[in-house]
């Protein structure tokens, strides 16, 4: 009785990989380098990075979820875009946004170069408002595509449960003779 429990024993450890290591998962979503925006400067920081790394899942985390923060992301477009878009004649959120970014950062293996200017926080209430200019650049390689876009961007952001701060609402005004950011997203809404 003893033989075969060995025996036994012997071919379930041998037959089985137990003491094996396995080839690790692959994460489900891909992680980010950035550093969490504990400080409401961080997050206007990393939405410029995550436009020049052009990552998702960085830029999407610039944004609010109504469950941490209680505010829905809203986007105000500026005028003129509002008038050549149809796709902002219904309420532009979240999906959109992240639809637009996918859209834009699938045109090839293009730069995408934020620079904010006259730039200066305020507190309103329960939140902060940044206020600034913007001139973003994107050089595509289609010349129909206008490659520079200009205008002031308003920004309401507010921490959430973990104290990180987030966009809920963001408010495109046209400035100057170059195209507005509403312009670019209405154009890669689709």
């Amino acid at each position: 009785m003893k033989i075969i429990y060995l025996l036994s024993s012997l071919l379930l450890l041998t037959g089985c990989d137990i003491f094996n290591t396995r080839d690790a998962e692959k994460p489900e979503q891909p992680r980010t380098n950035l550093p969490q925006a504990f400080e409401r400067e961080t997050l206007i920081e990393n939405l410029i990075i995550s436009m020049r790394e052009r990552s998702l899942t960085d830029y999407l985390a610039c944004f609010s979820d109504s469950v941490l923060t209680g505010k829905r992301f809203t986007f105000i477009p500026s005028s003129g875009a509002e008038s050549q878009y149809p796709v902002f004649s219904q309420e532009w959120d979240l999906k959109d946004e992240e639809q637009y970014f996918k859209n834009l950062t699938n045109e090839q293996d293009i730069p995408i170069i934020l620079d904010l200017s006259n730039a200066h926080f305020s507190q309103q209430g329960d939140s902060v408002v940044y206020q600034g200019s913007y001139l973003l650049t994107v050089p595509f390689p289609d010349s129909n595509i206008p490659p520079n876009y200009q205008g002031d961007i308003i920004l309401y952001i507010k921490q959430d449960n973990s104290l990180i701060w987030r966009i809920y609402f963001w408010q495109d005004i046209k400035s100057g003779d170059l195209p507005s950011w509403s312009e670019l997203k209405g154009r890669f809404s689709n």
